[in-house]
């Protein structure tokens, strides 16, 4: 393989780490405003605004489909992995996230401390509409601005 052969190959990996990252910088950011306090965590925690998820394969099918055409085989592939992770980021995460509301309902009546609460139950698993859509968008964009 030529090198600019390997430099497009590697954009397929850069560009999409790159709006994951940029993803999970904007989570810490804004949950760090949100709470007034800096929230590092955040950085590798799910759930939040936006949806890193979202962003990185928004960022892989924007890319693969610049590089490849928007009728390609690859294209399709990526773009229906990007519908399906968002699908489970905002549907299946959001049902866990009710459960979890459920069974922390539940065990507030049984007395715990809150550091053994909060160990116990992370709230912040799924995603809400919006965030997968903010996180869709910030893949795309990072992806169009990169190329």
């Amino acid at each position: 393989m030529d090198f600019p052969a390997q430099i497009a190959a590697m954009k397929m990996v850069i560009i999409p780490v790159a709006a994951w990252f940029v993803a999970q910088i904007l989570k810490v950011i804004i949950q760090s405003i949100k709470d007034r306090q800096l929230k590092l965590r955040y950085m590798v925690s799910p759930g939040g605004m936006p949806s890193a998820h979202s962003a990185l394969v928004c960022a892989l099918a924007t890319t693969v489909g610049m590089a490849h055409g928007m009728d390609s085989s690859i294209f399709a592939i990526s773009a229906i992995l990007a519908v399906i992770v968002m699908y489970d980021a905002a549907g299946v995460r959001q049902a866990v996230d009710k459960q979890s509301a459920v069974l922390g309902h539940l065990l507030t009546s049984i007395p715990k401390t809150p550091p053994e609460f909060e160990h116990f139950m992370q709230s912040l698993v799924g995603h809400t509409r919006f965030q997968v859509v903010a996180g869709a968008l910030l893949g795309v964009l990072i992806a169009l601005w990169w190329n």
